[in-house]
């Protein structure tokens, strides 16, 4: 009798020792089930000191666990460069004209996974009020880039300063200049750093992302403003891109940036902070 007590014992042992470790083991997959997920960091390259937008496609991301750091370029690198070279994941600062010659220039393998923004180039000046008040040598900033200068000089021409050879499209230069009356003189700087420069020339020609970053209004400020129309195929070079390594094209996380970044909430915040002068160009 007491050899069957004592297996008894040794059994009820054995099983409250059993379910002790069952119990352990379903606490840990519970544990497991409910450990969150880990965070993904996604370092985007701008050349923009505005960080609303961003920031609010970031509070979009957060319910999936994405993390934007946004590294800024405005000190003149090329965030096309550091893109290619891996020290940033994606970039957001140039529009397609820009982006198709630095790509050629560098032989770099990257490309556009989503249009974001098209923003004007206008000018703008501290010392007239109007494009009738420049006089004879007055010096104009423009953009060095090759794709900016182009646009740039339609704009002087649009605003009647100076006029243009025929045929020449999105993409004159200097040389096509055919009329210039009042003697412009024509300085070339980077583009992000024209609207610091604002000051040392008569008037400027500014994209307005930067005129914004400035403390300038893109609306009332410009001395003469640039029209926008991303139905004209002639503008569409101009569309802003979110831009990624070919390799990661489509990567799954990248384009759940890009959604949010196309979205109607982020439509309205792009209208608030660059007061109507940028404009989503993803329903073009």
């Amino acid at each position: 009798m007491k050899t069957g007590k004592s297996i008894q014992i040794v059994t009820l042992m054995l099983i409250v020792g059993l379910l002790s470790i069952a119990s352990l083991g379903c606490s840990k997959a519970t544990e497991a089930t409910t450990t969150p997920k880990q965070e993904i960091v996604v370092k985007i390259g701008t050349t923009s000191d505005e960080p609303r937008v961003w920031e609010a496609i970031g509070k979009k991301l957060a319910q999936d666990n994405i993390k934007i750091k946004i590294v800024n370029f405005a000190n003149g690198a090329n965030p096309n460069q550091a893109l290619a070279n891996g020290d940033i994941d994606l970039n957001s600062f140039q529009h397609y004209a820009y982006f198709n010659k630095n790509k050629s220039d560098l032989k770099l393998d990257l490309t556009p996974i989503g249009d974001t923004i098209i923003v004007p180039l206008s000018l703008f000046s501290k010392k007239v009020k109007s494009v009738d008040q420049l006089t004879e040598g007055a010096k104009i900033a423009i953009p060095n880039d090759i794709t900016n200068i182009g646009r740039s000089l339609n704009v002087l021409k649009n605003a009647g300063i100076i006029k243009l050879k025929d045929g020449v499209g999105a993409t004159p230069t200097l040389k096509d200049i055919t009329s210039n009356p009042l003697k412009i003189q024509f300085v070339e700087l980077a583009q992000a750093q024209i609207a610091r420069s604002l000051t040392d020339v008569d008037a400027a020609i500014i994209n307005c992302g930067y005129a914004v970053d400035a403390g300038l209004d893109p609306i009332k400020d410009p001395i003469f403003a640039d029209k926008i129309d991303i139905s004209d195929p002639n503008q569409q070079p101009y569309i802003n891109i979110i831009v990624a390594r070919t390799a990661d094209k489509d990567n799954a996380v990248y384009k759940k940036i890009v959604k949010a970044y196309q979205s109607e909430d982020i439509a309205k915040v792009i209208s608030q902070v660059y007061k109507g002068a940028s404009i989503p160009a993803w329903t073009k």
